[in-house]
């Protein structure tokens, strides 16, 4: 059998100061999230973040909060279920989250239990960032180190240029932008303190080096958080059919004082409202499920910002979530990636056994 692993960030379990403070921590004490020494994370950390930033989360949780609990975990559950039927019997899907539940590693003890033999892991960020990503996995690697047999794995690599995941994109985005006609449509990522984009090019002289050093890709920016984003916007664009003066990129969610990547939305957002814009239309396509930073801090802040500038309407377009195209997409990547290392399509060892050797002779 199978076994395929489905990774997102995570979510507290409840919209409250508690939960989120327990969701924080483990977050923000990850040294590829806060990448300072250990001493200066835990006085950041426990000092300044902890008692402060809690009650102020978990109050923007609970705008977005549902009868169905938080909306990244049903969306997630929702993808799983709807790509285990699409794989079919041969595979075994589980859902794991780098932080809180459901845990990576209660998700592989889940695959490891129906028989996995081999594992495809998919980190469903589509842009590569080693806060997201690369703790992801980390977190992978660290839970099956231990096994005396470790299994076979393979990971899907960042897939910001994927057709699959590009039409899913533009199959969900296109009828709203139809519908609303907005006068700009902003590509909204989340943001990443500028130090870490620059740690993706060794060369040390092209990101964030030039003014145009995400314009294209080429070698040196190939593993750039922030040039995949552009790459990822400007294919969009294509396939939506929008005009260079008809859409831009912009970065949020920042934390703290550091430098962060720009341009920034909630200064982008009233920007283009004192520019004329009048309506405007916002995608997320480093997210592909709705979640706090696209419900709360796009869709309620985000048009807060926008409508007191002077604009007349923000229009939120929906993540993937569950969509059918993005169904079919996450199973044709997971089916490549399988074909590519040899899936496995047979009964799991325990159940291998030759069952003549017990036969009685005629």
């Amino acid at each position: 059998m199978n076994g395929l692993l489905l990774i997102n960030l995570g979510t507290p379990d409840a919209p409250t100061p508690r939960a989120v403070r327990r969701y924080l921590r483990e977050f923000l004490t990850d040294p590829r999230v806060i990448d300072l020494d250990p001493v200066a994370r835990a006085l950041l950390v426990y000092l300044i973040i902890l008692p402060l930033r809690p009650r102020k989360s978990a109050a923007a949780y609970a705008k977005i909060w549902t009868d169905r609990g938080s909306p990244l975990l049903f969306h997630g559950q929702e993808l799983t279920k709807a790509v285990q039927t699409k794989l079919g019997d041969a595979w075994r899907v589980e859902l794991g989250m780098r932080y809180g539940s459901p845990s990576i590693a209660g998700a592989l003890g889940k695959l490891r239990a129906a028989g996995a033999e081999r594992l495809v892991v998919l980190p469903l960020y589509p842009q590569y960032a080693s806060s997201s990503t690369g703790s992801s996995l980390e977190a992978v690697y660290r839970a099956l180190a231990p096994l005396e047999v470790v299994p076979a794995v393979s990971v899907v690599e960042p897939f910001w240029d994927e057709p699959a995941f590009l039409d899913a994109f533009t199959a969900v985005a296109a009828p709203v932008l139809a519908d609303t006609r907005p006068g700009h449509v902003l590509f909204s990522f989340h943001g990443l303190p500028a130090r870490q984009v620059r740690r993706a090019d060794p060369s040390g002289a092209w990101c964030l080096a030039r003014q145009d050093c995400c314009d294209r890709m080429i070698p040196a920016n190939r593993d750039c958080y922030r040039a995949q984003c552009f790459a990822t916007a400007r294919r969009l664009a294509e396939r939506l059919a929008l005009d260079e003066s008809g859409f831009s990129v912009s970065f949020q969610s920042r934390l703290g004082r550091t430098p962060w990547i720009e341009p920034h939305t909630d200064a982008v957002l009233p920007a283009l409202a004192r520019r004329g814009v009048h309506r405007v239309a916002v995608m997320c396509p480093a997210f592909v499920a709705d979640c706090l930073e696209t419900l709360e801090e796009i869709g309620l802040r985000g048009r807060d910002q926008f409508l007191a500038a002077g604009g007349e309407s923000l229009t939120l377009i929906p993540s993937l979530n569950a969509s059918p195209a993005w169904i079919d997409a996450v199973a044709a990547l997971v089916r490549r990636q399988a074909d590519r290392y040899g899936a496995v399509d047979r009964e799991p060892r325990d159940s291998m056994v030759d069952k003549s050797a017990s036969a009685k002779p005629a």
